[in-house]
């Protein structure tokens, strides 16, 4: 088995011994045993208070991806209108995923090394285009940026566009996602970035207006949203709950919840900073370098053109230090270390880059 004692994968997360011990207890089925229910319960409302929401929160098994795919295929029809707002490889692939499941869409895309900005553009596009949904990326893990979403919110509100979509995946947890505050309708998490779980459980967070749209379209497939409406008055759910993973995640949400949110997020930031600026101590060049806004659980840089990606990669888990690559067109060219969750630790940032500055050392030497 593979183990490094330095885990700067910007998620999976190392998981941290409280989580690991939710899964070493044997539970009875969710199906059958009114405990579920229960723990289901809490789960949801601990993740409210993280949302800041009112909104229900429906909890699922599978990876993050299942939240993105349900949101789509439970609130869409073939031709529905999509804007999709891309800053980076998932804000395009969301608009790709609509597009499978038939809609109408119209991407307005920005450099990945921007983050929402240009406010004139994107109402200009929300006014022409009249959709049924935007879609935006809160955190870009590929690229290292935040974007700024609460003037996204005001525009969804002041045109009328009945769904916000948005992707908190590796956010939620790190720095604020207010879901009322930024009028989002359908806010998409997953256990294994911020909430330091195993992924294996995703949530979204609905909001009454998501639910009317849930409730027209009306599909039921394994992803659907759908038969979760009722969950609290009925107790049934549509497949075998994943106890365990509802436990794990149930944990990951108290551990932040005891930190307290404001100290949950000024930790993020602090290691953000640090490790940018570690970086640029050893003469590596952050991705993006100036403008856009840095991401407080994930930070890209750009790997010296000294090496290649693999070589890199081979050097740093030699060391002890595993940290992420990259895809589509900043594959080779972007690193990435996620100080997310329990990741954010000072000291495990101060370690990682150390390994970095010897890899970059003895490449030169």
């Amino acid at each position: 088995m593979l183990t490094y004692p330095i885990p700067m994968v910007p998620g999976p997360v190392r998981v941290p011994q409280a989580v690991l011990e939710a899964y070493g207890v044997d539970y009875g089925s969710g199906d059958l045993e009114a405990e579920f229910l229960e723990r289901y319960c809490r789960c949801e409302a601990k993740l409210q208070t993280l949302l800041q929401t009112h909104n229900r929160v429906v909890i699922q098994s599978g990876e993050g991806m299942i939240a993105l795919w349900s949101a789509l295929k439970s609130c869409l029809v073939s031709g529905d209108r999509v804007l999709a707002l891309a800053t980076g490889l998932f804000g395009e692939g969301i608009g790709e995923m609509a597009s499978n499941v038939g809609a109408e869409v119209k991407t307005v895309s920005f450099g990945f090394e921007e983050t929402l900005s240009d406010w004139d553009r994107i109402e200009e596009a929300i006014v022409s285009f009249a959709p049924k949904m935007i879609t935006a990326v809160h955190c870009e893990t590929p690229s290292g940026t935040l974007n700024p979403l609460a003037e996204l919110g005001k525009m969804k509100e002041r045109h009328g566009v009945p769904l916000l979509y948005v992707d908190a995946v590796s956010s939620i947890g790190g720095t604020p996602v207010p879901v009322d505050a930024w009028h989002i309708d359908l806010c998409l998490g997953g256990s294994q970035k911020c909430l330091s779980s195993i992924p294996d459980t995703a949530f979204v967070c609905v909001s009454e207006a998501a639910w009317e749209a849930v409730d027209a379209v009306g599909y039921t497939g394994y992803d659907a949203l759908k038969p979760f409406r009722e969950v609290h008055r009925t107790g049934y759910f549509p497949y075998t709950p994943n106890w365990h993973g509802t436990a794990g995640l149930d944990v990951g949400a108290q551990l932040i919840l005891d930190e307290g949110l404001e100290a949950s997020y000024r930790r993020h930031e602090a290691c953000a900073r640090r490790c940018r600026q570690l970086l640029l101590d050893a003469g590596i060049e952050l991705f993006p370098a100036e403008g856009a806004v840095p991401s407080p659980t994930v930070t890209a840089a750009r790997l010296p053109a000294s090496l290649n990606w693999e070589d890199f990669d081979g050097a740093c888990r030699k060391q002890g230090l595993v940290l992420g690559g990259n895809y589509g067109p900043l594959a080779g060219k972007i690193f990435r270390l996620g100080h997310m969750g329990s990741q954010a630790d000072p000291e495990l940032v101060e370690r990682a880059v150390a390994v970095i500055r010897s890899v970059l050392e003895n490449a030169e030497g």
